[in-house]
């Protein structure tokens, strides 16, 4: 789940890593003694050169441009709210993250001089120019820890002991957290010598929410309280299954023939015909092409499936739908597409294949 910056910035706070000072808000406001940022707070990345980061000197100004982000949308998200921040002299900038490095099995602390641009930027352009450490996470992260991180960046030693108080602090909020990833970028140093975080981002862990109020977070309280396991992705066919291990085969299975996974969607045991059709309503919020749906029922009935695939057709006629149903109730569950003209299969392969020739033409 990500947080929103002015969200991050308040966990921040509670570390005691310094942020620039500043208010969310929705609305003009009425006084103004210092010049200001103004960024619309979206969960997009390239939010700076989208047009979502503006400046102003004055009350008008800043009124004029919070309205005009109020009135845009950056990468297909609506701004509805927008932080208002003192402006930084800023002398230098740093980058600053810490994600999980699976390959590892351990947080990663990366550390470049070459802040404000993406890390992604910099490992093409300036790989040298990065600096990881992995943490042990049986063993405390020590202050002395993040000093001798920063003693291999070329960054003066009158920063070292401020840098590296934030680099201990913000992976206590990672810890703590259950982060799976936050970032400073930039991480500024001004012309008055302070050190702080300009910008800030935070995942967490969807599914260390019992151990954290999530309800203190926009997006948590966005989120459809769903009674599946659903995680979208960046193609175009919806992928319905019960069980992690059959879906997953059945993503698999629609790469095979050419297709490429809108979503991961696991209806679970003892689905009935309500779940499935919120679980397709669900799938039908992306612009898909096709939907593949393979159920091997066991405590899951086929007729209760198959009824709710019939009631989500009713609304959507268009979409190209491809079913492999076996187990519990199949004849049953096969008798009511049938009336209904929708195709199944008794391979996962024939339905996986038929789908993507069906989208195809």
């Amino acid at each position: 789940m990500k947080l929103h910056e002015y969200e991050a910035k308040e966990i921040f706070k509670k570390y005691k890593i310094p942020v620039p000072e500043g208010f969310i808000t929705s609305n003009e406001i009425e006084k103004l003694n210092k010049p200001v940022v103004i960024k619309a707070q979206v969960l997009v990345g390239g939010r700076g050169k989208a047009g979502g980061v503006l400046f102003a000197d004055t009350v008008n100004e800043a009124n004029e441009k919070i309205k005009e982000l109020l009135n845009k949308d950056i990468k297909g998200e609506k701004v509805e709210k927008v932080l208002v921040e003192e402006k930084l002299p800023i002398k230098k900038e740093y980058y600053l993250g810490i994600t999980i490095d699976r390959a590892e099995r351990k947080p990663v602390i990366m550390f470049s001089t070459e802040g404000g641009v993406e890390i992604e930027e910099i490992a093409k352009t300036n790989p040298e120019k990065i600096i990881k450490y992995h943490v042990n996470p049986l063993n405390e992260f020590l202050p002395y820890i993040a000093r001798n991180i920063l003693k291999d960046a070329d960054i003066p030693s009158s920063e070292i002991s401020k840098v590296a108080d934030i680099v201990y602090k913000l992976y206590n909020v990672f810890k703590d957290m259950d982060g799976m990833l936050v970032e400073i970028n930039p991480l500024v140093i001004t012309e008055d010598g302070r050190a702080l975080a300009a910008d800030a981002v935070l995942n967490v862990d969807d599914d260390a929410y019992y151990r954290h109020d999530y309800t203190q977070f926009e997006e948590f309280n966005k989120k459809d309280k769903l009674e599946f396991a659903y995680v979208e992705l960046d193609g175009d066919i919806g992928v319905i299954g019960n069980g992690a291990g059959l879906t997953l085969a059945s993503m698999d299975m629609i790469k095979e023939y050419g297709g490429n996974p809108a979503c991961f969607l696991d209806i679970g045991g003892g689905a009935n015909e309500e779940t499935v059709k919120k679980a397709l309503e669900k799938v039908l919020k992306k612009d898909v092409k096709g939907i593949f749906i393979n159920v091997l029922a066991g405590i899951t009935r086929c007729d209760e499936v198959a009824r709710g695939i019939v009631e989500v057709l009713k609304k959507h006629p268009n979409v190209k739908f491809a079913v492999r149903m076996m187990g519990t109730n199949e004849e049953e569950g096969r008798r009511i597409l049938t009336e209904n003209g929708i195709p199944f299969e008794y391979s996962m392969e024939k339905a996986a294949k038929k789908l993507m020739e069906m989208v195809n033409n």
